[in-house]
């Protein structure tokens, strides 16, 4: 099996210099986020409430309401979980949940980078360039 390589392996496909940087940049974001080792999905709202008491300042004209309160909400299955958090718990969790959404906004960056190496690589210009010598039952053995 000598001679073989890894198309996996990112020696394999040449990478423009500027795609390369990029991408250790955006590595080495993705390592200090998994530094803090936390991550939380979902989103954090402040809510402010009416309470049930006719006479409370919070059905006043304007209404004084209550709160502020801190709710986090994911999806799970197609289902959404909320939590009321205490301003302890939500001073705690937001960077977590901030770690996750830069997360994502990361590997989307480096999705596009691999895609935008795979469209470059010169062997599509060859491969169009070339007849079709073969007919689809002997492509396919």
């Amino acid at each position: 099996m000598t001679g073989i390589t890894d198309p996996c392996h990112p020696e394999t496909v040449r990478v423009a210099a500027a795609h390369q940087a990029e991408a250790e940049k955006i590595a080495a974001e993705l390592a200090a986020i998994a530094a803090t080792g936390m991550v939380l999905p979902g989103s954090v709202t402040q809510r402010r409430t009416r309470c049930g008491r006719r006479n409370c300042a919070c059905h006043a004209d304007p209404p004084r309401l209550h709160g502020p309160y801190w709710q986090w909400t994911r999806k799970i299955a197609a289902k959404t979980i909320c939590r009321w958090l205490s301003a302890g718990q939500h001073r705690d969790y937001t960077p977590w949940i901030d770690n996750d959404r830069r997360l994502h906004e990361l590997l989307t960056r480096l999705e596009a980078l691999g895609a935008a190496a795979f469209d470059a690589d010169p062997r599509w210009e060859r491969q169009a360039s070339q007849p079709a010598s073969r007919t689809g039952t002997e492509a396919s053995a």
